[in-house]
């Protein structure tokens, strides 16, 4: 019984962290919506397909093109929308309820299109960072092979680091109001991260022999978590699925450029 549900609960996992034609069931769904631990499972899956234009022989501005069409093509687009949402609430004057308000609203605002461009730039100009950095021997240390190793390392480590930052986050955080939020975070207590950070540690590992990259890309994802929990407190009264959806995204972003440095200049 316990195997089939954590079956179904990673299938509903990649249903919904993915676009994998898996676990798009109400049952699937249900038996997710009480297993955060299956967030980093579905980050390891998740980053080794989106790593896989940095294996390409292609130059390194290609490989900054393939990678976030990489990742929309695993992942969809769903996420995104909480990035434009908070961006729109961002620049909103007034309280809590104003921005939730705004949050609501179909159209795309000034706020949002940039927090969209920052994001998208960002995958990018990591991608970039990472397929210059492999192809030159002095970074990886290990020649052109060790190099694209390391490089794929991050990019999976910092997939991860993006899913445990999201997972982390439906077991502490606070819910303004009802909806997909509250649908992931009212079941789950605090305990329920230890699992997801444990599932997590491995993936520090993954840029080996280059340990520092792989660490840095977890930390900059799990703290992207922390201050999005605060902001959200703040401005939003709350985590809602849109703050959840922002998190996966930008933490995403922050791993890969906090991985990058690390590689590159430590």
């Amino acid at each position: 019984m316990v195997l089939t549900d954590g079956i179904a609960a990673l299938r509903g996992a990649l249903g919904f962290l993915t676009r994998i034609p898996a676990g798009r069931s109400e049952a699937a769904w249900k038996a997710f919506a009480g297993a955060p631990w299956t967030f980093p499972l579905v980050g390891y899956l998740v980053g080794a397909l989106v790593a896989l234009p940095l294996l390409a022989p292609a130059p390194a501005p290609t490989v900054a093109l393939a990678f976030p069409l990489a990742v929309y093509a695993v992942t969809g687009i769903t996420h995104l929308d909480g990035v434009a949402d908070l961006g729109d609430a961002a620049v909103v004057h007034g309280g809590p309820e104003a921005r939730r308000e705004v949050m609501t609203d179909s159209a795309l605002g000034v706020g949002g299109t940039v927090a969209l461009v920052a994001v998208v730039l960002g995958l990018a100009t990591a991608a970039l960072g990472l397929a210059e950095a492999a192809g030159t021997t002095g970074a990886a240390g290990a020649g052109v092979t060790g190099g694209v190793a390391v490089a794929v390392g991050i990019v999976v480590a910092s997939e991860v680091g993006a899913k445990a930052a999201t997972a982390t986050l439906v077991c502490v955080g606070d819910t303004a109001h009802e909806g997909l939020g509250s649908a992931l975070t009212e079941e789950i207590d605090a305990g329920s991260a230890l699992p997801v950070l444990a599932l997590t540690a491995p993936a520090a590992l993954l840029a080996w022999p280059r340990v520092l990259p792989g660490v840095a890309a977890l930390l900059a994802a799990l703290a992207t978590a922390g201050a999005l929990r605060g902001w959200a407190r703040r401005r939003l009264g709350g985590v809602s699925g849109d703050v959840l959806g922002a998190t996966n995204e930008l933490a995403r972003v922050a791993a890969l450029h906090a991985g990058v440095i690390a590689w590159t200049r430590f």
